[in-house]
């Protein structure tokens, strides 16, 4: 599974969320746009509240101004939910300012538009439709809620008495009533309705809090796991939550897998190299869910980078594959295997002043090298399948061999190496069994024969020594292997992958020390 997406972080929201969020984006931009559209169809028609007769006649600049008024401050709301310029407490709590500015949309005619003393109004007003209809558009306490409601039922009073201050509204005692209590009865609905509404969103919350984190917006998912963007309660630092949930977990496989999972988080916290993910965290909810918290990255990996960008060039390719090596290099040495390397796992990010800088994923399939705990790493690893990626499997991983090392992590890397220059596997094949039949029969073809770009012929070589079929003649660590790299590796610099990612990936690119300067959107 890809573990991170191109995360674009919301300004304004470093703060933990609390009770909104970010579907309050969507569901405000949508009320925005069907109150400007209403407001404009019932103005056209002459009837809103039972009194605005003026589709035609006197009264008609006033209804244009009215339904400009209303247009605008959607415009605002839609502008301001769809760039995403404020985070989703603060959004939520312009949600409710617009419930009340278009409440006093809806009534402020009555200010202007003679209503005669005969006038009765039935049934319950606009204004107490969009009261119930705020209630569940807008999440927020009980508290703001209500204060909203009340503000927004509150505007037919207010502008009543400012007509009949004019003089232009004579209603009668009966019809007072009949304008004002109705508004205030939907008041009380909107309040049992709220706080029902607040329970359940508490409820939602509590289930999607993972520990010291509160999930907020899924990033991925695939085979049994899930990758959310989170938050910490009392830091203001995103991260990023691997999730497995029990019900995508086989009941006799439940143990295994836990154990597996443990594993995995216990490995990857264990690494300190600077180009390995870093962990947070990691537990199990109080639904069972295994979880760990990583550092929450922005960027995106090599699979797409090349997918969307085409080859890269030699040096770039090299300069990055070092990178993966310094993380590999820590691993091996503590004794582990991470048996999947491939382009989806390996992620590049602007990280501070930093441009192309590279850090590993996925660290699920980790295996211990050494024999003595053989028969418990076998029970843990073993899922019905041969671990790893079919197109970047070592051939002695195909065949399921025992004593798989670190060198399988070598040839997986030159399958990577493969993809950056050319874009293309090592090997071409219409199925799995396929794929690794070829891995374990055929040789590679140079990747300079495969691409249009230039390719050293030293960098050839390498690719070529890492895809060997026999694990003796690979390079033998990962040091090896970028030291051989190194030359190549040397003719692309921070200053190129800075340009190449202003130019590219501009909304990424910028931070407070260019002159991009700013969050990414």
């Amino acid at each position: 599974m890809n573990e991170q997406a191109a995360v674009h972080i919301t300004p304004g929201a470093t703060k933990p969320s609390g009770l909104p969020d970010e579907n309050i984006y969507q569901r405000l931009s949508w009320a925005a746009v069907l109150y400007a559209a209403v407001y404009v169809i019932v103005s056209m028609t002459g009837n809103l509240s039972g009194a605005f007769l003026i589709a035609n006649g006197p009264y008609r600049e006033l209804a244009n101004l009215a339904t400009l008024f209303a247009v605008l401050v959607s415009a605002g709301v839609f502008v301001l939910a769809r760039k995403r310029w404020l985070g989703p407490a603060l959004m939520a709590d312009v949600g409710l300012l617009f419930a009340v500015l278009a409440a006093a949309g809806i009534d402020l005619h009555l200010c202007f538009i003679p209503i005669p003393r005969e006038l009765i109004p039935l049934g319950i007003s606009w204004i107490g439709v969009w009261i119930l209809c705020v209630v569940f558009i807008v999440p927020s306490t009980v508290g703001k809620a209500m204060l909203a409601a009340l503000a927004s039922a509150s505007m037919t009073p207010l502008f009543l008495l400012i007509g009949m201050a004019r003089g232009s509204a004579d209603p009668s005692t009966a019809a007072l009533i009949l304008f004002i209590v109705p508004n205030y009865v939907v008041v009380l609905i909107a309040f049992a309705s709220s706080r029902i509404l607040y329970g359940l969103r508490q409820q939602v919350q509590e289930a999607r809090r993972m520990g010291g984190y509160q999930l907020v917006a899924l990033l991925g998912q695939g085979g049994m796991g899930e990758v959310w963007r989170a938050q910490h309660h009392t830091l203001a630092r995103p991260a990023a939550i691997k999730l497995i949930r029990p019900s995508s977990i086989p009941e006799t496989n439940a143990q295994t897998a836990f154990r597996r999972f443990e594993r995995e988080a216990q490995a990857t916290a264990s690494l300190r190299s600077i180009h390995t993910i870093t962990l947070y965290d990691f537990g199990i909810s109080d639904d069972g869910s295994f979880y760990y918290v990583m550092e929450l990255l922005e960027g995106l990996d090599l699979q797409r980078l090349v997918t969307r960008f085409g080859p890269l060039p030699a040096a770039r390719a090299a300069y990055l594959l070092r990178q993966v090596c310094h993380s590999l290099a820590e691993a091996h040495v503590a004794g582990l295997i991470h048996r999947d390397i491939k382009p989806a796992n390996i992620y590049i990010c602007h990280l501070g002043p930093d441009y192309d800088f590279v850090k590993v994923l996925d660290f699920g399939l980790v295996k211990p090298s050494t024999h003595g705990a053989a028969d418990e790493i076998t029970q843990l690893t073993q899922t019905g399948v041969t671990a790893g990626t079919p197109a970047f499997m070592a051939p002695e991983m195909a065949l399921g061999k025992p004593e798989i090392d670190h060198r399988s992590d070598i040839y997986s890397l030159g399958c990577v190496a493969y993809w950056l220059l050319t874009g293309q596997q090592p090997f071409k094949a219409s199925s799995p069994v396929e794929m690794v039949m070829r891995h374990l029969q055929d040789s590679p073809e140079l990747p300079s024969r495969r691409t249009e770009l230039a390719i050293p012929a030293e960098l050839d070589s390498v690719i070529l020594a890492c895809l060997e079929k026999d694990p003796a003649k690979r390079p033998q660590t990962m040091e090896e292997l970028s030291a051989r790299l190194e030359p190549v590796a040397e003719m692309w610099n921070s200053g190129q992958a800075a340009r190449w990612w202003r130019t590219n990936l501009p909304e990424l690119a910028r931070w407070p020390g260019n002159s991009n300067a700013g969050s990414a959107r």
